[in-house]
């Protein structure tokens, strides 16, 4: 991933001494750590255990990891997520001889609040939270993130996600042998269904309108086939039987 990221994402016109890989890993080990401020990495600067444990002889400053992120445009961190994919596919790969029997893409979108006053982007979401609104993309089967695209507060869950889905479609098909997208109801974009089902099958919540509740009233019994959910896992032992109890 340091590779990947090195060549494709190309934000500083000198490496003295950081490369880009060193910025953004600077920021990932920080959460890693558990914190939650660019400030916080002041606490691992100065700590020997911390900088032995990642390699590193020194790490780049709060300020300096604060300035590194304002440099990025959104076609930077397109590059930037695309690194990561690129390296999460060699993981995958290299992790399992066999591919992936049916990978699941889960879309939803959250709110994140943010204190900052003056933060460019940040709007009022319909829960009265200011802060943004961001589409997630993960991957089911292991909770990994493969796309994170952040909106105003105010945006909607589904909005823009027609892209993204397609591109994590793309993505895990390179490894999957079937695909499959969820998603809650307001996934239920009608005008893209021709589209996905010619690359992976879905499982979208559907709102009660009354038209869908007469034509599903209206269907025989033989149009419906229950479909029974997979166990979690196999019990390969015997049920043991109960002890009698003696009073």
């Amino acid at each position: 991933m340091v590779h990947e990221i090195n060549r494709q994402v190309k934000l500083l016109k000198s490496h003295i001494p950081y490369h880009e890989s060193d910025h953004v890993l600077n920021i990932a080990y920080n959460v890693l750590c558990g914190n939650i401020r660019l400030e916080d990495i002041e606490l691992n600067r100065h700590d020997t255990a911390y900088l032995n444990a990642i390699g590193a002889q020194r790490i780049p400053d709060p300020a300096t990891a604060g300035d590194f992120t304002r440099w990025f445009k959104k076609a930077d961190i397109m590059k930037l997520m695309e690194c990561v994919n690129t390296a999460r596919i060699r993981v995958w790969k290299e992790s399992r001889k066999d591919s992936m029997e049916e990978a699941l893409i889960d879309v939803d979108g959250t709110i994140a609040r943010t204190y900052g006053e003056c933060k460019e982007g940040m709007d009022v979401s319909y829960k009265g939270i200011w802060g943004y609104a961001p589409l997630v993309i993960s991957l089911g089967n292991t909770k990994e993130v493969l796309y994170l695209v952040n909106r105003p507060g105010n945006r909607p869950s589904h909005d823009g996600c027609m892209e993204w889905i397609d591109r994590a479609i793309g993505l895990v098909k390179r490894y999957a042998k079937r695909v499959c997208i969820r998603g809650d109801t307001d996934f239920s974009l009608t005008g893209n269904f021709d589209r996905w089902s010619e690359q992976a099958d879905f499982v979208f919540g559907m709102n009660a309108h009354a038209v869908l509740e007469r034509r599903a009233g209206e269907l025989s019994k033989e149009s419906w086939k229950e479909v029974r959910r997979k166990p979690k896992y196999e019990v390969k032992t015997q049920k043991r039987k109960e002890r009698s109890r003696k009073g």
